[in-house]
């Protein structure tokens, strides 16, 4: 079989295939899963339905064609059906013509089959980097199928279990399937045709092959897989599945490629100032941002001290349910020197009159110490406190 090589653009997490050039929609906010050599702080770019059918329409108007749009990352567009759901009924009713995707990890695909299919969606990509629980356990920091944490043994044969049921629900909606993998050296290098194989006995239609990319500050600083691994892997893949090569990403922010006009999600990442230099956060236990903002009594602030270093500042008593907005307006008074606020779920009418007052409201059930970081400038994984300043 010979393997189908692509132009596709070093912005897009997913390929271009024969079925032509479509637009990636940002709009999963919250993530089911972390690799261990990724970076954090992805959650914090994710837009919101009315903003990424806002986006596609800008994208129309400046006359891209376009075969469809793909719903894909930050976090995992199962991991919270509302905004995925949403982006699909938008979209379907201003561009009835454009054909839905979506990029998920699968993780309660087979529940989520068929409202997915008839809010319109005809292309799934299944991110697989294991079909062995052994290097599923090497390549992932956390999996969590539902809002809480699972311990990694037990959550790494959930998630192949689900991945299977995934191939199964969607092939059986009558979804054209592909599959991604990032070859990480050392771990799954070994792995792709395995998966390949597997995977196309289940009704996968291409396998996508990508490099992974060394992310400084991580814990594990992997090297870049060498040409001559990624070519053998590729003429392994191509035995079973055809074969699209994902070119390396260059960067996580926004940019038009120059010869196929795809584009990705500009990163409008919030940033401290003089008058507002502090993040708040709502959090159980300290360590996680896994409260909802309505279910929150108190938040913890992080910020520069005098001397610099950001850390945690204070805690601060949140009005309590019951006023309507009138709460809202009451919490953005309360942190009015907070340029963001961090929760891991919010509703629309708190984050609206938030961002009003000029607090932008980041969903993510990432740890707080390596987000902090990252909207302070860094993007390192780490519980110190770092050197930063007001900008």
């Amino acid at each position: 079989m010979t393997p189908l090589a692509t132009t596709q653009c070093t912005c897009s997490s997913t390929p271009h295939t024969p079925q032509g050039r479509w637009l990636e929609l940002p709009v999963a906010p919250r993530a089911n899963n972390r690799i261990r050599f990724a970076s954090t702080g992805e959650s914090l770019q994710s837009m919101s339905p009315t903003e990424a059918l806002a986006w596609l329409t800008e994208t129309m108007d400046k006359g891209i064609t376009l075969d469809g749009v793909n719903l894909a990352g930050p976090g995992d567009p199962l991991a919270d059906l509302v905004p995925t759901l949403e982006t699909l009924r938008l979209v379907r009713e201003k561009y009835p013509e454009l054909k839905l995707g979506i990029t998920t990890l699968g993780l309660g695909a087979e529940q989520a089959a068929e409202a997915l299919l008839q809010a319109g969606v005809s292309r799934v990509t299944l991110l697989v980097d294991g079909i062995d629980l052994d290097v599923i356990r090497k390549l992932y920091a956390w999996i969590r199928p539902g809002s809480r944490t699972v311990p990694l043994p037990v959550a790494t044969e959930m998630l192949l279990s689900e991945q299977i049921m995934a191939m199964k629900a969607f092939v059986g909606t009558g979804c054209s399937v592909g599959i991604k993998t990032t070859i990480y050296p050392g771990y799954n290098d070994f792995h792709a045709e395995d998966i390949a194989r597997i995977m196309g006995s289940l009704g996968a239609e291409f396998m996508a092959v990508a490099s992974s990319v060394p992310v400084e500050g991580e814990e594990i600083l992997l090297e870049r897989p060498t040409p001559e691994m990624m070519a053998t892997i590729h003429a392994q893949v191509a035995k079973h599945l055809p074969l699209i090569v994902v070119p390396e990403t260059m960067s996580a922010h926004a940019q038009n490629c120059s010869d196929c006009g795809c584009q990705t999600a500009a990163s409008s990442q919030p940033k401290p100032s003089i008058e507002r230099p502090n993040v708040a956060v709502v959090s159980s236990g300290g360590m996680e941002v896994d409260l909802h903002l309505g279910h929150a009594a108190k938040a913890l602030i992080y910020g520069p001290r005098e001397d610099g270093l950001t850390c945690l500042l204070e805690t601060r008593s949140l009005p309590e349910p019951g006023f309507g907005s009138a709460r809202w307006e009451l919490l953005a008074d309360i942190l009015k020197d907070c340029f963001a606020l961090l929760t891991a779920s919010a509703g629309e009418s708190p984050k609206k009159i938030l961002a009003d007052r000029g607090i932008r409201v980041l969903i993510t059930n990432d740890d707080i110490a390596g987000i902090v970081d990252v909207l302070y400038g860094g993007g390192k994984k780490g519980n110190q406190c770092r050197k930063g300043k007001a900008v």
